[in-house]
């Protein structure tokens, strides 16, 4: 469905990619010899996810006196390395990964519906039962800091298990949770492994699929993220009718114990370059210093040195926030407006933008592929922010409309049901015309580091999600539901010029960024040589005798090397 076997483009050398050679060539590295040839299928008694696909390994460090981290945004990655899965096998993926990262945006919703049960139960207000729901949006945008630079070092199939059993054991504990408590603390570290669903998710469609083909790919990838905020509160209304507030979470449990086998059994290791393979020659504390550098969550903002990269975050939070903010108050907003009495007639105001989100899976994605496609045949050549093209006009015009119409015909109570319907489904659709690009560009503009970008893009969008999340209550019932769908309305619309300042410059910006870090990363490297040079020559003075009557050594000043450069002089 997705897979093409025509090489649209190439992408473009440079930077400072790890030592694998052309595209039809081995990488050698030692007394080792890793083809990077498309991988021969698994036979019928090998096992779906504990097969290692070929990847790039330098199996030697770069050693202590050189970098291991890359100052350029573009690295090479072979065309080959895109036909190493054959297509079902992508497919399969694609949809084990859009199941996975349902989860976490449904658990962020479906207690909405119960909120009153829940505040019942422990004795407390609902209030502060919101306050959890804004603490989970925040936990899932602080964890892909962590996330994101874990799954670059340990690589994606590791990172995805461990968390999909960690999801499933705070699942259970909510589901136990005796008091209000521990009801919090399991809530929040359910966000903070759940997050790694959506984000490794996004990382391995890049691992697989090409720059062209990965936005039809996004979009049924994205289809999970979307679809579970919208049918969490209409899930958990039928439950809280019908039953205990704690089957929500129980049923949580079962589909995320489903997720933690199907990522087990189903999904193999994906990434192209692991870092940790970087670190093979280090020992000791060298090691754990750089180790820890790579594992450093910094790393993530850090690159939102490129404007590029923070602006289109800004254009990403836009959409959450709209998301959130029309999402949460729907119980509180819509039920006393049109005389509805139970969380489940409430909750079937949910199906509309989750219908939305349904239909634009299959358009909004592929939409996206076809606008780079022609972008591709207009210059001859791929530049990642052509994709974000496509989003302009739905970020632009039909989401604030959208939004706009909505907020006005309730306030006023104008149209009633089926206007308020009609515009939660078109700004649903909407949306999915607008994700798909967002979520590829993050994985085009930096090849190799694209769980990164994306961390620092879903850092973003979650923190403005919770800020959402916390004030859309107390704001419409403080200036009403139409000047707060305005304010929405106007940061969508500054999200749309966010994102055109990025097709416009960013190219720009990401090449004068990258001759910074160079210029940085040069110093940093000559001044490292200097201080080292100093330090052994002042050895060299107080042992001169010693270095001239040793066996084999130098007579005059010879050149001198320290430990790490001799070892990459001998590993090359």
């Amino acid at each position: 469905m997705f897979e093409s076997n025509n090489n649209n483009t190439r992408p473009q050398a440079g930077g400072d990619s790890p030592p694998c050679l052309s595209s039809s060539s081995s990488a050698h590295s030692g007394d080792t010899t890793e083809s990077i040839r498309p991988s021969a299928r698994p036979g019928p008694d090998d096992g779906d996810g504990d097969e290692e696909l070929e990847r790039c390994s330098t199996h030697h460090s770069l050693g202590p006196d050189m970098p291991v981290e890359p100052v350029s945004s573009v690295i090479e990655i072979p065309d080959e390395v895109y036909d190493r899965l054959p297509a079902h096998r992508k497919l399969i993926i694609v949809f084990l990964l859009s199941f996975c990262s349902f989860l976490a945006p449904i658990s962020s919703t479906s207690v909405l519906a119960a909120t009153p049960e829940v505040a019942a139960e422990y004795n407390t207000t609902g209030s502060i039962v919101n306050i959890v729901n804004a603490l989970y949006m925040l936990f899932m945008g602080l964890s892909p800091m962590f996330w994101g630079p874990l799954s670059q070092v340990y690589g994606r199939r590791v990172t995805t298990v461990v968390t999909a059993v960690g999801f499933l054991a705070c699942s259970i504990g909510t589901a136990l949770a005796p008091n209000l408590g521990a009801f919090f603390v399991f809530r929040l570290l359910t966000a903070f492994e759940g997050t790694s669903f959506i984000l490794i998710g996004a990382a391995v469609i890049g691992d697989m699929y090409r720059p062209t083909e990965r936005g039809t790919a996004t979009g049924w990838f994205l289809s999970g993220t979307l679809v579970g905020p919208a049918l969490g509160p209409f899930i958990g209304g039928i439950i809280v009718t019908y039953t205990s507030w704690r089957v929500i979470f129980w049923l949580q449990t079962a589909l995320a114990g489903i997720a933690a086998i199907g990522s087990y059994f189903l999904l193999p290791e994906t990434i192209y370059h692991k870092k940790i393979d970087d670190l093979v020659g280090y020992s000791g504390a060298a090691k754990a210093k750089v180790l820890l550098g790579m594992l450093n969550p910094w790393r993530v903002m850090v690159l939102w040195e490129y404007p590029n990269l923070l602006l289109t975050g800004i254009s990403s939070a836009s959409l959450v926030w709209n998301m959130y903010s029309l999402l949460t108050p729907i119980r509180y907003v819509l039920n006393p407006r049109y005389n509805l009495t139970t969380p489940m007639q409430g909750g079937l105001f949910y199906l509309a933008p989750g219908c939305g989100y349904l239909l634009g899976t299959f358009i909004g994605g592929r939409y996206a592929d076809f606008v780079v496609k022609q972008y591709i045949k207009k210059r001859g050549m791929r530049i990642p922010e052509d994709r974000m093209y496509s989003a302009l006009p739905f970020m632009g015009i039909v989401i604030p409309g959208c939004v706009l119409i909505y907020g006005w015909s309730v306030e006023k109570n104008v149209g009633g049901i089926p206007l308020t319907v009609v515009m939660l489904f078109l700004q649903g659709v909407a949306q999915l015309f607008c994700f798909p690009s967002l979520n590829t560009y993050c994985l085009d503009v930096m090849p190799g580091r694209g769980a990164e970008v994306i961390a620092g893009n879903y850092v973003i969008r979650y923190l403005f999600a919770c800020a959402g999340t916390a004030v859309v209550l107390p704001a419409i019932e403080s200036i009403g539901v139409g000047w707060f769908s305005t304010i929405s309305a106007l940061f969508v619309f500054s999200g749309t010029v966010c994102a055109w300042v990025s097709i416009k410059w960013g190219k720009k910006w990401r090449r004068q960024v990258d001759a910074k870090r160079k210029r940085r990363a040069t110093k940093k490297m000559v001044l490292g040589e200097k201080n080292s040079g100093d330090h052994l020559a002042g050895e060299g003075g107080n042992s001169r005798h010693n270095a001239r009557s040793a066996k084999g050594s130098p007579v005059g000043g010879g050149p001198l090397t320290t430990p790490g450069m001799q070892q990459s002089k001998e590993e090359v």
